[in-house]
């Protein structure tokens, strides 16, 4: 039922007769978004509280997506894994999935040029969906950031630390 439900949505399933009196099509997402939501990549998450983990949690309040992306980064600053938890639209799982693939073995530097405008045109999402790439760009920046924040403190403890030793 609940598949059924889905196909519909993402308009799969078949065109009701009142519909097809009415000359309503039904809408269609991209094929790249279909797959991305029936075969979402990298679904799950990391330990927040370890260091090498850098969690991005983003929302749109107008539709009630949220979005969180989380990065494994490795010593030299590049993005082992990732992952992501979405609660939204096909287009916001779709655009997550599309985002933790493209980070994965890249340089932290080189994941922040990552733009909406590239998710959604690989996607194909209408205009009215472009909220969808936002949250995934945000998503990415701030999983970034917090890596980035996590690793400052930690290197802040670690050199606190050494200099009470020598102390």
């Amino acid at each position: 039922m609940l598949k059924h439900i889905g196909n519909r949505i993402l308009g799969l399933g078949e065109r009701s007769p009142v519909m097809a009196a009415r000359g309503v099509l039904p809408r269609l997402y991209h094929e790249r978004v279909v797959d991305h939501y029936n075969n979402p990549r990298n679904v799950g998450s990391f330990d927040k509280n370890d260091p090498t983990v850098g969690t991005g949690l983003v929302g749109a309040p107008a539709c009630g997506d949220v979005m969180k992306l989380q990065i494994k980064v490795d010593e030299e600053g590049k993005i082992t894994d990732a992952c992501f938890k979405t609660f939204g639209c096909g287009s916001a799982i779709a655009s997550s999935s599309v985002a933790t693939e493209w980070v994965k073995g890249r340089q932290m530097e080189e994941v922040l040029s990552i733009k909406n405008t590239e998710i959604a045109k690989h996607l194909s999402l209408p205009p009215v969906k472009l909220h969808c790439s936002m949250l995934a760009e945000d998503a990415i920046k701030a999983a970034v950031k917090d890596y980035e924040t996590k690793k400052a403190k930690f290197n802040g403890n670690a050199e606190t630390a050494s200099t009470e030793k020598t102390a």
